[in-house]
């Protein structure tokens, strides 16, 4: 950084001094937790030739510290794949159901912003479509913030919700799926994806959204249809048609640039996860409102049954179980 052409390129200086970032806060960390276990070694020295109860309970309570800094370290360790240190995009798509369904994707969407807000991120809908009575039809979300992809792509998959639906005059008990798909944001001037006009379709709306937030007067939504490989990507964020094609690129570049690494592992859900239907057997996580309060993830087998707690935002358990479960 001292160097006289560092800031030459603000973008590649940006990249290295973050990089150093995540470097210098994995060397702090363990100095921390060497720091802490030096501490605990000479009280616990001092014990055995004199014993005291104050001594003993500061003893207890350095221990109690130093196992909650290791586990917050160990999961800073966990988050070292190649993409994790990204921001993400997440998209909620609702299966089948109708309202239903799509008042299960409004519900998910409000408890990823409630996690992005206690996590620190930074939280930006790309593009919202509302329900036709209730809910969202499909939703984007940019979430920025240290190591968002990495901790949300625990999130890829069906997410399946059991309660009685409120939507039935009846009062029966409804089952509905929605897929969350988690991709990370690349910068887009590091991706050597080339996108021909020819290759892709670009078509403009007028957006729309719930209570007037996302409404615009005039067509300046984008769709932008990718041919040959069938992604599309839709922004309505800005007032700006410009800005909103220029959001959307981005977002088509890192699906492509997503689906380009795939395509060099050898297996391919290394990055985004297998895709499956969104409906039966494909869950991820269930989500159970009655007959009784559990919520349970099927590939960690970690559940909870303080279901408001989960929905408020409290995924990290989650989480955590899904990053430590390869170790």
């Amino acid at each position: 950084m001292l160097q006289p052409e560092f800031w030459n390129d603000p973008g590649e200086a940006q990249k290295l001094i973050d990089e150093n970032n995540h470097i210098k806060k994995i060397a702090d960390g363990f100095n921390e937790l060497v720091e802490l276990i030096d501490d605990i070694e000479v009280t616990h020295e001092l014990l055995k030739e004199e014993y005291a109860e104050d001594m003993k309970a500061q003893l207890d309570e350095d221990v109690k510290t130093a196992e909650e800094k290791f586990n917050e370290y160990e999961l800073n360790i966990l988050l070292s794949d190649e993409h994790d240190y990204l921001d993400a995009l997440i998209e909620l798509h609702p299966g089948a159901g109708g309202t239903e369904s799509q008042d299960w994707a409004e519900m998910l969407l409000r408890m990823y912003q409630r996690y992005a807000d206690q996590q620190g991120f930074k939280v930006e809908t790309i593009d919202y479509q509302a329900g036709d009575e209730a809910g969202v039809k499909s939703v984007t979300l940019s979430v920025k913030g240290p190591n968002a992809y990495g901790l949300l792509k625990a999130e890829k998959g069906v997410h399946r919700l059991v309660r009685i639906s409120p939507f039935d005059s009846s009062g029966r008990r409804h089952t509905s799926f929605v897929s969350c798909e988690v991709t990370p944001q690349f910068n887009h001037e590091d991706i050597e994806i080339e996108v021909r006009s020819e290759d892709i379709s670009v078509d403009t709306y007028r957006s729309s959204g719930a209570g007037g937030q996302h409404v615009n007067t005039s067509d300046s939504a984008v769709r932008i249809t990718h041919h040959e490989t069938g992604i599309v990507v839709t922004c309505q964020n800005e007032r700006s048609q410009l800005k909103n094609r220029d959001q959307a690129m981005k977002m088509l570049k890192s699906k492509l640039y997503q689906r380009e690494l795939e395509a060099q592992q050898a297996e391919i859900d290394a990055i985004k996860g297998d895709q499956k239907e969104i409906g039966w057997g494909s869950q991820i996580r269930s989500y159970i409102f009655h007959p009784y309060s559990m919520i349970k993830d099927h590939r960690t087998n970690h559940e909870v049954g303080n279901t408001d707690k989960v929905m408020d935002g409290d995924l990290n358990p989650f989480i955590e179980a899904y990053l430590r479960q390869n170790i």
